[in-house]
């Protein structure tokens, strides 16, 4: 999610200065996506800007609130998908990836130290959900739950990923070895 579309999504739904537009950016979300206040400033300042939200008369500080073609924005926002063209880096993948090429790398116990942290991770999700009351249709607490679903199925996903990587590796393991081809040498095919 965009900062700049999630602050025009907020004060589409009422006025706000910028310190509250934090909060309840922090707010909905649960704190997974924190702000600095440099951070809400800036994109108030390009919302202002691009003419998507104008400040609101006469408050101090000065609340914001989306003009005509802030709503428009909006709109087109909500009714577009996320389009998932290019993946984002996974310090975990590429860890990994670059682990199984590595010479004396155990990734065997990268995968298991891995697992555990994200096995514990999943503990403290499930224990958060647990602890939410129950969420009427548009609250806050509706929008955290929706956020902590998306963080325990991810782990979820991540647990059965680090298992699929373990069995991949042990596979590679038990095959023979097939001589390395040195980088400056060139692959031939033979037909």
């Amino acid at each position: 999610m965009s900062v700049r579309q999630g602050m025009l999504a907020l004060l589409a739904q009422e006025p706000m200065h910028a310190y509250q537009l934090r909060q309840q950016f922090e707010a909905r979300t649960g704190g997974t996506w924190p702000l600095n206040m440099g951070q809400v400033s800036t994109t108030l300042d390009r919302l202002v800007r691009d003419g998507l939200v104008e400040p609101v008369a006469d408050t101090e500080p000065p609340a914001y609130a989306p003009t005509e073609a802030g709503r428009v924005a909006l709109g087109e926002w909500w009714s577009t998908p996320v389009v998932r063209t290019a993946p984002q880096r996974d310090e975990l993948s590429i860890k990994l990836a670059l682990a199984v090429t590595a010479p004396d790398v155990d990734v065997t116990a990268i995968v298991q130290a891995q697992r555990t942290e994200t096995m514990r991770a999943l503990t403290d999700l499930t224990r958060l959900k647990a602890d939410l009351p129950a969420a009427g249709p548009a609250s806050d607490d509706l929008a955290w739950s929706l956020v902590l679903d998306n963080l325990v199925f991810a782990a979820e996903a991540e647990v059965r990923w680090l298992d699929h990587v373990e069995a991949r590796v042990a596979r590679a393991a038990a095959q023979p070895t097939r001589p390395a081809v040195a980088a400056d040498e060139p692959t031939r095919v033979t037909r």
